[in-house]
């Protein structure tokens, strides 16, 4: 049986429908549209597929509301737009999916909600729930409060993100693209449409192109939200949301789009939750040792092994592990503060009283706090 064909006994979906197909390329929003995707998600309830909804939309619906042609830069007129769209969006998806006897859910999220462990797990237990009640959650970033400091960045990674936090075996990205080429089909007329990849193919990132004036997400961001799901080893499939029944023809294993599969072992709950935190409080430049003892034997880093410390951040902090040369080699929660941490880099863990004055952790970042990327 082919990866494809096994695609059919897939029970838990995550579908995320970008800005452009919900709004037709900004003309507002596509009702027709929405109707097709919630009876074919409908019919994928009844296959017994637990699915969870991942809809951009609110900021273009928002500008088609108030007559505004061009994405306005300003947080506020963003915030606004999306207060407005949001009503419109939800309302509808409301309405469509009723007909079929089912419920929605509106859940908006932001960075801060996953970076909390225990918000990240009041998440993971909400969205089970009206799982397992057989409600449709409508997953959205939460634009109307978000500011950049706490903005997942696109729908691409949100819905990622979301796919680690169910366990999803599955995430389906459609888009205005049939799915992933070669190169950008609007500008190359021989770029070819790549059927299936590993995620973590470096090819990818060659090929891949930036997004639209509407949506924040090219096909950059949904590679790397490919990485981001297989963390919880679920497939992704780019593929174009304006095909007949792609949902439906995808669950039937049919050829659709690009599937990017999954070629690691699942990461364990926790760390995919700090694999997760996008934004990081601060650096640590490791030298080539600390790097091979992180990379081929998965210990812990002790201070020993650091070079620089980057950066202000507090104890329990995400901060990012790079190499001599800048490439970021993992991430982690750190133990100590940064003015500490750099009274002790360089030291050897026995010393850390004596230059601290107090006996801290022996690990700057303990093997279970830390992901290898």
């Amino acid at each position: 049986m082919s990866k494809r064909q096994e695609l059919g006994q897939a029970k838990r979906w995550v579908v995320k429908i970008g800005s452009a197909l919900l709004t037709d390329d900004g003309k507002g929003l596509d009702y027709a549209a929405i109707s097709h995707w919630v009876s074919q998600i409908a019919a994928l309830k009844k296959r017994g597929i637990e699915l969870v909804l991942v809809s951009s939309g609110a900021v273009a619906a928002g500008m088609t509301r108030l007559g505004w042609t061009q994405r306005p830069t300003e947080i506020h007129l963003l915030q606004a737009a999306a207060a407005v769209g949001q009503m419109g969006l939800i309302q509808n998806y409301e309405s469509e999916f009723s007909q079929f006897g089912l419920h929605t859910a509106q859940v908006l999220l932001d960075h801060d909600d996953l970076s909390s462990r225990e918000r990240y797990l009041n998440g993971r237990s909400t969205l089970r729930a009206l799982m397992d009640l057989n409600v449709i959650p409508i997953v959205n970033e939460n634009d109307t409060v978000v500011t950049d400091e706490i903005r997942f960045g696109d729908n691409d990674t949100l819905g990622a993100l979301v796919a680690n936090l169910i366990d999803a075996d599955v995430l389906v990205i459609m888009t205005d693209q049939d799915g992933m080429y070669t190169a950008d089909p609007r500008t190359h007329a021989d770029a070819e449409l790549i059927s299936e990849m590993a995620a973590a193919d470096a090819r990818l990132d060659a090929m891949a192109g930036d997004g639209g004036s509407l949506g924040r997400g090219g096909m950059i961001t949904k590679v790397r939200a490919a990485r981001v799901a297989a963390r919880s080893g679920a497939d992704t499939i780019i593929v174009g949301g304006r095909q007949d029944s792609v949902l439906t023809r995808l669950a039937d294993g049919e050829s659709l789009g690009t599937y990017l599969w999954a070629d690691q072992e699942p990461q364990a709950a926790r760390k995919r939750w700090i694999a997760g935190h996008l934004q990081s409080r601060g650096t640590l430049v490791l030298d080539d040792g600390a790097v091979a003892v992180l990379q081929k034997q998965g210990k812990s880093l002790l201070p020993v092994g650091v070079k620089q410390v980057i950066g202000d951040f507090k104890r329990g902090e995400m901060v990012v592990c790079k190499n001599l040369q800048g490439r970021e080699v993992g991430r982690g929660l750190v133990n100590y503060h940064a003015s500490d941490a750099r009274q002790i880099i360089g030291h050897p863990s026995s010393q850390i009283a004596e230059r601290l004055g107090y006996q801290g952790d022996a690990e700057l970042i303990h093997r279970d706090n830390l992901v290898i990327v």
